[in-house]
């Protein structure tokens, strides 16, 4: 078997693997990117990348879609946001110098993370002194719109990890189930990541050759992990989340 062949195996097999974990958590970008990196630049790595995760964010939407009710007020509000920042980030990426950026990913996903992580505490201590999670007013859905733009260009500039910011988003605002602010998850990536897949390939950054097969297997893999997502208790799920979020900031530390 010729070296092309193993090469095209371990790229999808990073794909698979890949769009399980995006649909438990994100950071599926962690497994792709630096795959392709070892045989295209940067920018290229970066767009082959995007294109092939997108089938499995919508693969996990649609498996989620079965099983979780999204809430239509959220997604209308957060939908838009998403796409346009994930334009702006993409022509970022594609017209800017990369390395400025890049110094700041390990402390964007330490901080996410760690805000996850304390998010029960300070979910339990609102709700005795509130009665409850508080109603999804227009100001609350207006600032999580803004956090939503900005996870929007981090995720069209490179996305490693803006699922989890997207998650900790969520949480502050006042969702408490972790499964439906999975699900909402998926479908503003999705969002993201197809504004930034049309830029790319308008750019004409993508490798057709590598896109194609990883695609299909990152969309069976993300099909695979929001099933297997559902069916794991909800403290196993924000625990591999905050275990995904630390590995990828210590990744990005010690790069």
């Amino acid at each position: 078997m010729t070296s092309e062949f193993w090469l095209q195996l371990g790229l999808c097999a990073s794909a698979f693997a890949a769009g399980a974990v995006n649909s438990i958590a994100g950071g599926g970008t962690l497994l792709t990117f630096p795959a392709l990196l070892a045989v295209l630049s940067p920018v290229a790595a970066n767009a082959t990348s995007t294109i092939a995760v997108f089938p499995g964010t919508m693969a996990s939407a649609w498996a989620y879609r079965q099983d979780v009710e999204h809430p239509p007020r959220l997604l209308l509000w957060l939908l838009a946001p998403s796409a346009l920042g994930g334009l702006i980030g993409t022509w970022i990426v594609t017209s800017t110098d990369e390395r400025i950026f890049a110094a700041l990913i390990p402390w964007l996903i330490l901080v996410a993370a760690v805000l996850f992580a304390v998010q029960p505490v300070v979910a339990r201590y609102s709700k005795q002194a509130n009665g409850g999670a508080a109603p999804m007013s227009n100001t609350r859905l207006t600032v999580l719109a803004a956090i939503q733009f900005a996870v929007g260009i981090y995720g069209g500039y490179f996305g490693a990890g803006m699922g989890i910011m997207m998650l900790s988003a969520l949480a502050y605002m006042g969702l408490r189930d972790v499964h439906e602010m999975n699900s909402v998850k998926t479908l503003l990536a999705g969002a993201i990541n197809f504004a930034a897949a049309i830029l790319f390939i308008a750019e004409r950054k993508v490798v057709w050759k590598y896109a194609i097969p990883m695609a299909v297997f990152c969309a069976a893999g993300g099909y695979a992990g929001a099933k297997l997502a559902l069916r794991v208790s909800s403290a196993m799920v924000r625990n591999i989340v905050i275990a995904i979020g630390v590995s990828l900031a210590a990744y990005y530390f010690l790069k």
